[in-house]
């Protein structure tokens, strides 16, 4: 069963909602507009329910098909923010908002979920309840945890819950998915040194910071290449140091932060207690107070093997059992949809976004081609889950 020839239908209308919502990014909890244009579509489209404000900006609709006597309730969540950067592609529906854009295809994830959520609110074709949910602040702000602690699995009776993103180098028509851990966690570390200052022409009169945060990346890849299994992954970047404001000083402080990502919890916590041995040591060695600040921030995002099964299942329907792997490689990105699949089982699937720019590049653009596609996928796992006549 190809695409629903619907989506075909109003190609153009999703299109024109994704390209206004590029147009338009907004960041973090601040997609006021975004929800409210959401909010405004589900009411046109007849969404039965409809609810704003769950964690922060979230917004979350109910439809119930043609028959509720089956009792089951999914749910399907699309993300709504954008990135804090710079657009540099020359685009009709190029970014209008200085420092921000879409660069990690929500725009594409909003859109097609409302497009889903039309259709579905139109032929109502299933026995059951479909809950829409579009999230806030995915990228860092843990909008998905937000809207889970605030009881939204509960308030609507949400039985399962799956996710879909675009994936860059995934050819058109595909998808990819694998039970288990799928994407990592991510974790924030920030080190902030103190040594002792003093000109750069004597540096035996100092305690020199600089090399101590060398020392200490150093010593956290150390941790990656001979403390862990080699067959486990994970990932420790030094993203940032900061530390000094003159050629000729050497200044008294530093501070280093980055992000540490892994696949299991076990290897989760290795990271994070190797981390602090090495920088007690370190600090130690050269006599300078070294302070770890680490946050766990997303967990793994685990794919249910039960749920995983049904929607490589959905998405063979969609595209033809060739075009779906289902035992695809994990990803070493952070996703938020991990809170609700610890809340829910549940599956995140990828989508091929063909050949483009990288997520989180600044000439990233989501790939309209593959709305119906999406949509598509959405229509049949509730069509499919939640049958009309059982």
């Amino acid at each position: 069963m190809p695409t629903v020839n619907r989506f075909a239908e109003f190609h153009d209308e999703i299109t024109a909602w994704r390209r206004d919502l590029h147009a338009n990014p907004e960041i973090l909890f601040d997609v006021h507009r975004t929800a409210g244009i959401v909010a405004e579509k589900l009411k046109e489209f007849g969404v039965d329910e409809i609810v704003t404000g769950i964690g922060r900006t979230g917004v979350v609709g109910v439809i119930h098909g043609n028959s509720s006597q089956s009792g089951r309730v999914i749910g399907l969540r699309a993300d709504m923010d954008a990135l804090p950067i710079q657009e540099i592609r020359d685009l009709e529906h190029k970014s209008t908002t200085d420092g921000a854009m879409h660069a990690c295809g929500h725009d594409g994830h909003t859109a097609m979920l409302l497009g889903a959520a039309k259709y579905l609110s139109e032929t109502r074709n299933f026995d059951g309840t479909a809950v829409v949910i579009f999230q806030p602040a995915e990228e860092g702000g843990g909008g998905g945890r937000e809207m889970v602690d605030e009881g939204m699995m509960d308030r609507f009776n949400i039985q399962e819950v799956f996710g879909m993103h675009n994936m860059p180098d995934l050819p058109v028509g595909r998808f990819a998915i694998r039970p288990g851990g799928l994407m990592a966690s991510a974790d924030f570390f920030a080190i902030d040194i103190e040594g002792r200052g003093g000109h750069a022409a004597r540096p035996n009169g100092c305690i020199d910071p600089a090399i101590v945060v060398a020392q200490i990346v150093n010593g956290f890849q150390s941790i990656v290449s001979r403390n862990t299994d080699p067959i486990e992954s994970m990932v420790i970047s030094t993203t940032q140091i900061h530390m000094g404001d003159a050629d000729n000083v050497i200044p008294q402080t530093a501070r280093m932060s980055g992000t540490v990502r892994t696949l299991k919890p076990e290897v989760r916590d290795l990271a994070e207690r190797r981390m602090k041995v090495v920088c007690e040591n370190i600090g130690a060695a050269f006599e300078a107070k070294v302070d770890l600040t680490y946050e766990r921030n997303y967990p793994v995002t685990v794919n249910h093997p039960e749920e995983t099964a049904f929607a490589a299942s959905v998405a063979r329907q969609v595209v033809g059992a060739g075009n779906v792997d289902e035992n695809a490689p994990p990803v070493m990105g952070g996703e938020d949809f991990s809170f609700m699949l610890e809340a829910r089982p549940g599956a995140f699937i990828f989508v091929g976004q063909g050949e483009t720019a990288g997520l989180h590049h600044p000439e990233y653009d989501f790939n309209d081609e593959i709305i119906p596609i999406g949509c598509s996928y959405w229509a049949r796992l509730v069509e499919t889950a939640m049958p009309a006549g059982n």
